[in-house]
Parts: C-alpha cells; sequence; structure tokens
C-alpha cells in the first residue's frame, strides 16, 4: 500500500490504522517513511499511541532524525530505523569536537529549543560541511565570484563529523557521503547498525530507473 501526505499534515491516525490493519491479515509487513519536516512528529507520536513495534512493524525513515525525535516520546519507538549520512551517536574525535562547539554556540547565544539540549543532526552536519567546503574554494579561487569558486569546488575534500574524508565530485558536484542505518534509542539517539565501509561516490542519475544509463554526468550548475 501507498500513502501521500502534504508537507504540514498532522492526522495519522487513519494511516497508521490501516497499517496495523495490513499487518494483522498475516502479512510481513515494514514501512518506508518518507516524511519530511514538522509531519515526523506527529506520524511517529501517532505510531506510539497505536502500539506499533519496531519488532512488528519495523519503519525505517529517510528524513527522521534527532530533532523531529527531541518532541516524542520514543520509548514507544525503539528500534525502528532511519538512515542518514550522519548521527550525532558516531563516535570520532571529529564529531566530538563538532558537539562540543555547537553546544558552546547553541548556550552562549541562547538559541530556543537549544540552550537546554542541544544536538546536532545530518542537516547540520551537512550545512556545516558546506560552508567549510565553500570557504575552501574561494580560498582557491582567491575570489568570491561565483563561476569562479564553482570551478574551485570540484575536488574539494573536508574531514566530516561524520568521521569521513568527504570530497566533491570534480564533474557534476555531488557530494560523496558515506551511509549509516540507525535504530531508534528510548533517549531519542540512535544507535548505528550498519555503516558503508567508507564514502560512496555520488550518482547524480539513478541507474535503476530505465533510460538513467543514457543520461551524461554533467554539473549540475551551467551557463
Amino acid at each position: 500500500m501507498e500513502e501521500y501526505t502534504p508537507f504540514g499534515h498532522s492526522d495519522y491516525q487513519t494511516i497508521i490504522a490501516n497499517i496495523k490493519k495490513f499487518s494483522s491479515e498475516g502479512k510481513k509487513t515494514a514501512v518506508i517513511s518518507t516524511i519530511n519536516g514538522d509531519s515526523n512528529v506527529p506520524f511517529y507520536k501517532e505510531l506510539g499511541n497505536q502500539g506499533i513495534k519496531a519488532t512488528d512493524v519495523p519503519v525505517v525513515a529517510f528524513s527522521v532524525g534527532e530533532e523531529e525525535l527531541r518532541g516524542v516520546d520514543t520509548k514507544p519507538l525503539v528500534g525502528h530505523l532511519a538512515a542518514w549520512n550522519y548521527f550525532m551517536s558516531v563516535k570520532n574525535p571529529t564529531n566530538t569536537a563538532f558537539i562540543k562547539e555547537w553546544t558552546a554556540y547553541a548556550k552562549a547565544h541562547n538559541l530556543p529549543g537549544q540552550k537546554d539540549k542541544p544536538l546536532t543532526n545530518d542537516p547540520m552536519e551537512a550545512t556545516y560541511v558546506g560552508i567549510h567546503m565553500w570557504a575552501q574554494a574561494v580560498e582557491k579561487a582567491k575570489s568570491t565570484d561565483t563561476d569562479k569558486v564553482i570551478a574551485a569546488m570540484a575536488g574539494q575534500k573536508f574531514k566530516a563529523p561524520s568521521g569521513f574524508v568527504l570530497e566533491m565530485d570534480a564533474k557534476n558536484h555531488h557530494l560523496h557521503k558515506p551511509v549509516f542505518i540507525g535504530e531508534v534509542k528510548s533517549d531519542g539517539q540512535f544507535k548505528v547498525v550498519w555503516k558503508t565501509p567508507g564514502p560512496i561516490k555520488a550518482q547524480p542519475w539513478s541507474p535503476y530507473i530505465p533510460g538513467n544509463d543514457k543520461k551524461k554526468d554533467e554539473p549540475e550548475v551551467k551557463k
């Protein structure tokens, strides 16, 4: 079964009930969630309300992280999965420094929602990496001119909080990044249960869609 909801959707009672009904018919059931943004909060709250456990119907999400789970009772959600390029729980010196730096900044600036419980997540790491790569490209180009910086971005590398050295593809400007799969823990953090050995080379076109094999590996930004 497939269900679609608009951005900002908040009533997931019927959808979760349909998932329960589907699984109760004896079908082995899992859920792939591509819900984005704030809608994750009511979705996961309803999963907990209706008692859908990961041991019965595992949910794997592509866009739920530490920040979205902040306002949710995660005890009933233990074991559900998320796929990201970074988790706050990753253990390495670069991430430890990243978390420490963000925690100090959040408290010093009294940031709403962050001062008491500063959290990092994948979108924050991606932004952090992007800004640093841009700065490196500016230094290489010795200019902030857009076209010169774009050219200098090709092949940029940066040691990310994920613990891996990320690289911007010289041809298509996508990042080569690792993949982590994490299980939700009772404290709202994630236990990494699987990860790639290293960054995955960026593919701008999915090889699983017919016709994409004929598309060229070209830069996204063109004149």
